[in-house]
């Protein structure tokens, strides 16, 4: 039998491991390659390799025979590396912003560890609207001004800018109501 990629795609629907390691072997050299390309990151590159390897499997009765897998794969690995992007573009800027923070701006020392603060960030912005989380983790996450932001949701820079608006208005009463020690530590950071 030969090994074309119609016939391991066809084998691979019916469970066979084999078909399975032979597309690995075919593709995760390449695959790796433009991973590593677009994170910059081996570790996370090797990562997010096993994630597509993972999906091509548990998505192999939804690949047709004829279709290409090096296209399949390549897709797959462009999403799950930018989402990657995003994550860590996003920790790094609250990072920083983190880092800004003085001391002694009120917090109470030792009380509240960096992790505790970001789940009650995400937390909140879990809360808003989708709409209104894609302009706050635009503008203030990632750092865009508001034409960027706007450019890139399709939107005028007002709708932007009465979106941010709205957004810190229900974000600073979400932490409010969720953590009163919260409150000088987020809307510094929120209004920075």
């Amino acid at each position: 039998m030969s090994n074309s990629n119609a016939e391991l795609i066809a084998r691979l629907q019916q469970h066979d491991v084999g078909a399975f390691d032979a597309l690995y072997w075919q593709y995760h050299e390449v695959v790796y390659r433009n991973i590593l390309k677009f994170t910059k990151d081996a570790i996370a590159a090797e990562d997010i390799l096993q994630e597509v390897f993972i999906k091509l499997w548990e998505k192999r009765h939804t690949i047709k025979t004829e279709q290409s897998v090096a296209g399949w794969l390549f897709v797959i690995s462009f999403n799950l590396s930018v989402n990657h992007t995003r994550k860590r573009l996003r920790e790094q800027t609250l990072q920083k912003k983190l880092a800004a923070i003085e001391p002694d701006s009120g917090m109470p020392a030792g009380i509240i560890r960096y992790e505790e603060q970001y789940q009650l960030l995400e937390s909140a912005i879990q809360q808003l609207s989708p709409q209104k989380r894609k302009v706050v983790t635009l503008c203030k996450l990632e750092g865009k001004t508001y034409e960027e932001a706007a450019g890139e949701l399709k939107i005028s820079r007002n709708t932007v800018k009465e979106h941010l608006q709205a957004a810190m208005v229900n974000l600073n009463d979400y932490i409010r109501k969720k953590a009163h020690i919260y409150i000088a530590f987020f809307v510094a950071l929120l209004n920075d």
